[in-house]
């Protein structure tokens, strides 16, 4: 199972949707990350399949970031998914 997910625009939280083939999961990542290339206001519809009746409609102007990762049996040591973080020292 491959997860999608968005980080949009002055939105803390991001949406994910799951794909069962990695040649889905690769469209759709192309997709949006062409949509977040030219920052175009067209409206996204995507679907998910692990849950079929989950929906989400974005704008392509509104998307931030988005990542693509594999799901996979083991879990990480934090129990959390992948993705970005940042470091700090404190002086």
């Amino acid at each position: 199972m491959f997860t999608i997910e968005l980080t949009l625009k002055h939105t803390p939280m991001p949406l994910s949707v799951q794909k069962k083939e990695p040649s889905e999961a690769q469209a759709l990542f192309g997709s949006l990350t062409e949509s977040l290339r030219n920052n175009n206001g067209h409206l996204i519809e995507i679907t998910c399949d692990q849950q079929p009746h989950k929906r989400i409609s974005v704008l392509g102007s509104e998307i931030a970031a988005v990542q693509i990762f594999e799901k996979s049996g083991t879990a990480t040591a934090s129990g959390r998914p992948p993705g970005f973080f940042s470091l700090s020292s404190d002086q």
